[in-house]
């Protein structure tokens, strides 16, 4: 006798493979959706009428099995493909994709979203977000451009507007010096005409105030037993120092004023011939200081006996000093005469040296030009030379040019062996970190400064750290999700990091659509960490993940589901012919 049940049967057929096409069906409309994960469905068959439990073997019979029958068909439950789709290059910097495991993680309003959707772009703020519009999370950098991973904040990508400059902290030198080049032994050296006061030729040093001493002016020998103008003007007096160069290099124009009355640093009654002296010192840029044994030998002086001012320059041809009596102009000096010294030069510098000069930064990005020189100081049969270097700077905001002072040693075969005072300082006063400190290396890699024999030394600053004003021009993303800011400059700098998502059971999470998901109840609480941590895949930048839909088999599965459900309902048919048949009896 035909059954109703058969009828409900057939339809739960019915109703499955409907939406197992509904199923199939989707996957085929997003086959060519980015980061979309297919979904399957599972079918699970519903409870079974019961008509016996059956029985177990005893001594005469073997025991039978139960007797039920089934009630059709239920879903079972759908499970989503969380493999990773094929990855295709896009070329757009803004795009990323996840090979592996690991979500992006975004901020919609409050709502935290996770999506393997890579497809970012740039909004009018510079903030990084998916085309909905929901921002793209990650880790921020410190003011040093240093990743801090704690808490994710949106991020950042300020393309035109970052602006980045860097104090210089390390130059490296490539080079040969010269072995077989002479011992340094004098600087040039230039005499300037004798003063003498009207009281005499000696001139007592502690009445050597302004520029008259005792009350009496200063005047200049005429070498024949006379006198030229006074030198005048006592208080106010300036005199200019100009166009006086240093191995061909102008060192620039400076003032000194002379005054009575007490200046803080000067002497307690006023600026005296001594300051002048040490004023002189610091602008020319000379120094007798003995380092590890070794002195330039520069130095200026004032014979208070003979009143004769003498300028001795640095030891080494590359420092020889061109000086005229016309780089000294004297102004505010009443009667006096506007050109003071009238100088006679001696000696020419002598002894091996080289120089070389290199432009370092400051924090503001300021560029300062630097001079290095080396002068050949000795040789020792057997266990190679020593060199002393010089550094110096016009753009010193102090009034000394030379920043640092050293000795550089090499072995018998010519090799670097050490250097003392290997850094320089250069005084700021523009705003900048003061003093800037650098470090210079002659023996880095393949940086090497070496002292061979050659026809004459060589040497170059090879690389300086540190740059001018660069503003960020473009980026990059690299497999662990860094975002590489490359500055007009040449500098680059991390400029944030994308943050990822992990899941113990990506399965259980629910798809609000977009292709976003939301943490569930099952897929357990979100990991947040970079790419490549925790078992998370890496990043591609300039790139997108495909989706993972298989074509061919959703094909497949839609001729099954189409037969199922074509079989479904020829059980209803079948039925209802049937019922149709039992009704015929009864007429």
């Amino acid at each position: 006798m035909p059954s109703t049940t058969a009828l409900f049967t057939g339809l739960s057929g019915l109703s499955v493979n409907a939406r197992q096409l509904d199923v199939i069906g989707n996957n085929i409309a997003n086959v060519n959706t980015t980061g979309y994960k297919s979904n399957r469905m599972l079918f699970a068959p519903t409870f079974s009428r019961t008509f016996s439990s059956g029985t177990s073997p005893d001594t005469f019979t073997g025991g039978t099995n139960p007797l039920q029958v089934g009630n059709g068909a239920t879903i079972g439950a759908t499970q989503r493909n969380m493999n990773t789709g094929s990855i295709t290059a896009t070329g757009v910097p803004t795009d990323v994709a996840i090979e592996g495991d690991g979500f992006f993680i975004t901020e919609f309003g409050q709502q935290r979203l996770y999506t393997r959707v890579g497809s970012f772009v740039r909004n009018e703020t510079n903030d990084l977000v998916t085309l909905a519009g929901a921002r793209v999370m990650g880790f921020p950098v410190d003011g040093n451009f240093q990743v801090t991973q704690g808490s994710i904040v949106p991020l950042n990508v300020p393309v035109g507007t970052l602006t980045l400059a860097e104090a210089t902290r390390n130059v490296n030198f490539n080079g040969n010096l010269n072995a077989s080049g002479d011992i340094a032994g004098t600087g040039s050296i230039h005499e300037a005409r004798a003063f003498f006061t009207d009281a005499g030729l000696t001139i007592p040093a502690t009445d050597a105030l302004d520029l008259t001493v005792a009350g009496n002016d200063l005047y200049i020998d005429d070498g024949a037993g006379g006198s030229l103008l006074a030198f005048e003007g006592g208080s106010g007096a300036v005199i200019t120092l100009g166009g006086v160069q240093k191995g061909g290099k102008d060192l620039g124009t400076m003032n000194f004023t002379f005054s009575a009355a007490p200046v803080p640093g000067a002497d307690a009654n006023g600026t005296t011939l001594a300051d002048y002296v040490t004023f002189l010192n610091d602008v020319l840029g000379l120094d007798s200081s003995v380092i590890g044994g070794q002195s330039l030998g520069g130095l200026v002086s004032f014979d208070n006996a003979t009143g004769v001012l003498t300028i001795t320059g640095n030891e080494g041809t590359a420092q020889n000093l061109t000086l005229q009596s016309a780089n000294f102009i004297a102004t505010n000096a009443g009667a006096g005469i506007n050109q003071p010294f009238v100088f006679n030069k001696t000696q020419d510098a002598d002894g091996e040296s080289v120089r070389t000069s290199f432009v370092v930064y400051d924090s503001l990005g300021s560029p300062l030009t630097v001079d290095l020189t080396f002068v050949l100081q000795q040789t020792t049969p057997g266990s190679g030379t020593t060199w002393e270097f010089i550094a110096e700077s016009s753009d010193n905001d102090a009034l000394d040019r030379i920043v640092g002072l050293g000795t550089v040693s090499f072995d018998g075969n010519g090799n670097f062996v050490s250097a003392s005072n290997d850094t320089f300082s250069m005084a700021r006063a523009n705003g900048a970190v003061s003093p800037l400190i650098v470090q210079m290396a002659f023996s880095t890699g393949t940086d090497q400064v070496s002292a061979f024999t050659s026809t004459t030394s060589n040497l170059a600053a090879t690389f300086q750290d540190g740059s001018a004003l660069g503003t960020l021009a473009a980026f990059s993303i690299t497999g662990t999700g860094l975002l590489e800011g490359s500055f007009t400059n040449g500098l680059t700098r991390t400029i944030g990091q994308i943050a990822m998502a992990k899941f113990s059971n990506n399965e259980g999470l629910i798809d609000s659509g977009g292709g976003n998901y939301l943490e569930g109840p099952n897929s357990g609480a979100a990991i947040i960490t970079q790419a490549l941590d925790f078992g998370t895949g890496r990043m591609i930048g300039g790139a997108l993940e495909l989706s993972n839909v298989d074509l061919s088999a959703e094909f497949i599965n839609m001729i099954l589901a189409s037969t199922g459900y074509s079989a479904s309902s020829r059980v209803i048919t079948t039925t209802d012919e049937l019922i149709d048949q039992l009704l015929l009896i009864g007429r």
